[in-house]
C-alpha cells in the first residue's frame, strides 16, 4: 500500500471517518467537482486563457481528490502504486502498439 493510502487510511480510522466503498466514491466525484469549480472560476468560464490559478486553493482541492482516492482504494483493497504501475505499463503499450494512449483505433 503507498504512504498516501497509509496516511488516509490511518487518519480516518484514528478519527472514526471509515465508511463503505460508495461513500467515498462519491465524495471523491464531489471532490473532483470541486476541482473543476476552480478551473472555471481560474478561466472565467472558459473566458480566459491561459488561467491563473489561486494555487492555495487548487492545492487543497487536489489534496482532498487524493484523500478521497486513497481512502476508496484502500476501501477497495486495491493498491494504489500497484494501479499506477498497471496503468503506465498498459499506456506504454497503446503508445507502441497505436503510438496514443487512447483505448480506441
Amino acid at each position: 500500500m503507498s504512504n498516501w493510502q497509509i496516511q488516509a487510511s490511518n487518519f480516518a480510522e484514528k478519527h472514526n471517518l471509515t465508511h463503505a466503498p460508495g461513500v467515498y466514491a462519491l465524495d471523491l466525484l464531489s471532490e473532483l467537482g470541486e476541482v473543476a469549480k476552480e478551473i472555471l472560476k481560474a478561466t472565467d468560464y472558459g473566458e480566459k486563457d491561459p488561467p491563473q490559478f489561486n494555487q492555495e486553493q487548487m492545492t487543497g482541492e487536489l489534496g482532498d481528490v487524493l484523500y478521497s482516492l486513497c481512502l476508496l482504494a484502500t476501501a477497495v483493497d486495491v493498491n494504489l502504486e500497484d494501479a499506477l504501475t498497471i496503468t503506465l505499463n498498459k499506456y506504454q503499450e497503446r503508445i507502441e502498439a497505436k503510438g496514443h494512449i487512447g483505448s480506441q483505433e
